[in-house]
């Protein structure tokens, strides 16, 4: 410390025993009113950081006509990813591969909805042609086809699960869902058995479909369960407006968005058996 060579400067400067005894009072009185907090931090240290701290809490977040307004961004939807199945909700595993091989090779970036959140409601920057990449109804093939597939490119999905499925033939185990969130993918809810919003009428419908089902899907996940994805990609303005209390974005399908609830009502295509160029002409034309 300074005051020890205080103390030394003054064996060779000839000082008396008194002069010593001051100028060491002297020094420890200077090193104890420096102003400190917890953990020996400066109180000018500490009053900094508060201040980053409270400029990140007082953040502005956009208006719902704000929202609205922005560029919407690409949302796929796929459901089956199953060969020998014809129809508008099911790809081949060979088109699967294919769409997501075009995306990367056409420069296209897979975001997390957090990243979407942000952007639309706080306008965080977004990487060049983004893309979210979602699935519905739990299928084991999700875990088992989709993911090692999106991940062989650097992709990352979004999962919403029906939790009436857990464990069934052709369903997701309780362990392939925990196994999506570990390896950085996204997992939502998809309603504890596809019941439709329009159809919620009372407190226990809610509690039914979205409240028991989220607390034990984030039981599985270890994580908050944040996204929704509507049941048939049906909403109304009452339903869209409840799930705010529950989740911070809600995904429909190709139905026109809710100008006043624009965060509950993002619009997704589903992809069905398609070219990889023409799953691209679809993404320009719908966003």
């Amino acid at each position: 410390m300074s005051f020890y060579a205080e103390i030394i400067k003054t064996k060779t400067t000839g000082m008396n025993k008194k002069s010593i005894f001051y100028s060491l009072l002297a020094a420890l009185l200077l090193c104890c009113c420096k102003p400190t907090t917890r953990h020996g931090k400066s109180q000018s240290t500490v009053e900094s950081t508060d201040s980053v701290t409270t400029a990140a809490s007082k953040q502005t977040a956009n208006t719902a006509a704000k929202i609205y307004a922005k560029q919407q961004i690409p949302v796929l939807c796929y459901h089956r990813i199953e060969d020998g199945k014809k129809g508008d909700y099911t790809v081949s595993k060979a088109t699967f591969s294919s769409h997501m091989k075009v995306l990367a090779d056409s420069g296209y970036h897979s975001v997390s909805p957090d990243r979407l959140y942000d952007y639309l409601v706080y306008n965080k920057s977004l990487p060049a042609k983004p893309v979210l990449i979602t699935f519905d109804d739990s299928r084991a093939e999700h875990a088992a086809v989709a993911a090692p597939v999106m991940e062989k490119y650097g992709f990352r999905g979004v999962f919403f699960i029906m939790t009436i499925t857990y464990d069934k033939k052709n369903y997701m185990t309780r362990e392939q869902i925990a196994g999506l969130v570990k390896a950085g993918h996204t997992v939502g809810l998809h309603s504890w058995d596809h019941t439709m919003v329009t159809r919620y009428k009372e407190a226990a419908d809610w509690q039914k479909e979205v409240a028991e089902p989220k607390k034990k899907l984030e039981t599985i996940t270890g994580k908050s369960v944040e996204y929704w994805a509507y049941p048939n990609g049906v909403f109304n303005h009452a339903g869209a407006q409840e799930l705010s209390k529950y989740f911070k974005l809600s995904f429909s399908l190709s139905t026109r968005r809710d100008s006043l609830v624009p965060l509950q009502t993002v619009r997704r295509i589903i992809v069905p058996e398609c070219s990889p160029q023409g799953l691209l002409k679809s993404m320009r034309r719908n966003f």
